[in-house]
């Protein structure tokens, strides 16, 4: 008979990477992981996991069983879940991706309430700057800040997010403010990188801009970018969760162009496919309740012009 247990020790070897990693994630000791897999292979009569003393590979059969196994607990998971919902209670295990910056300043906090007062969810939350493949590892869902893209996700809108031109006023005194997104070109920039371009975009009435300022650094972190602004390396093209704060303290300065950089969004996206778990559901509007429409964070918005009109971010 196969048993659960080997199910999800497969599931979390490949999902992992590695035997350690799904001894960490279902924290069980790696011998214990590495028995429930050799028990499982025993029970189907085949070999799921090539291993060598540097990788893990799935097999044929691997390859072909994952999915099922997947299923198989996620149904279960469901099925639980569904009878502590029963209940009126949220109970049930939720992984969700998150980028470190927000998942630090915003996304913790506003979870941390939550979580107390449910505690039959089982949340494992996995901050990182790189974007997840939701259907291959393992995550219920992704938090992320930037454009929608992918159409195979279902996005849910938590809350807007404006992003302001900053600079510190050592920089400025320096080396001049930009009054256009012509000078904007001739200044040194600090890039996001995780993005894979360096250059910003504007809203004007011909349509979207795009400006090239010189790389003064580049960086995948946005704690990291709004240091390197106040430190006085270059202009730093920052939401208003990170730069709010240094703005209102002075510290750094928000420049007008006379366009308003593109606007984005704070979002949840899950695989299609099936009807999202009411926990995650519950989540998601937990967190769009705290972040607020506008959102908290945002500093009082000032007026931008755009064409010869102006009016307020």
């Amino acid at each position: 008979m196969i048993r659960i247990e080997g199910l999800a020790a497969f599931v979390a070897v490949v999902e992992g990477g590695s035997i350690s990693e799904a001894a960490r994630r279902l924290r069980l000791s790696k011998s214990v992981v590495s028995e429930r897999l050799a028990e499982l292979e025993k029970t189907l009569g085949g070999t799921l996991l090539r291993r060598t003393t540097r990788k893990l590979t799935m097999t044929e059969d691997g390859v072909a069983f994952l999915d099922r196994a997947r299923r198989i607990i996620r149904e279960i998971d469901d099925a639980a879940a569904d009878m502590a919902e029963r209940r009126g209670a949220l109970a049930g295990p939720l992984r969700i991706a998150a980028p470190v910056t927000f998942g630090r300043l915003h996304l913790g906090p506003a979870l941390y309430p939550f979580l107390a007062r449910n505690p039959g969810i089982e949340l494992t939350l996995d901050i990182d700057d790189r974007r997840v493949d939701l259907s291959s590892g393992g995550f219920d869902a992704a938090v992320r800040h930037g454009p929608i893209v992918d159409s195979r996700m279902i996005v849910w809108k938590l809350a807007p997010s404006r992003r302001l031109l900053t600079a510190s006023p050592a920089y400025l005194a320096r080396q001049g403010t930009p009054a256009t997104l012509a000078e904007l070109e001739g200044h040194r920039g600090i890039f996001y990188t995780n993005r894979g371009v360096a250059d910003w975009r504007f809203q004007t009435p011909e349509g979207a801009v795009l400006v090239r300022a010189r790389l003064a650094l580049g960086m995948n972190n946005g704690d990291m970018m709004r240091d390197a602004a106040i430190a006085g390396l270059g202009i730093a093209l920052l939401p208003t969760f990170i730069a709010g704060p240094a703005i209102r303290d002075g510290v750094l300065v928000e420049i007008d162009v006379g366009f308003r950089p593109e606007g984005e969004f704070i979002y949840m996206a899950h695989a299609g496919g099936s009807a999202p778990p009411a926990r995650l559901r519950a989540v998601a509007e937990h967190l769009r309740r705290s972040f607020g429409d506008p959102p908290y964070w945002d500093p009082d918005p000032p007026e931008v012009a755009i064409g010869s009109d102006r009016h307020p971010v």
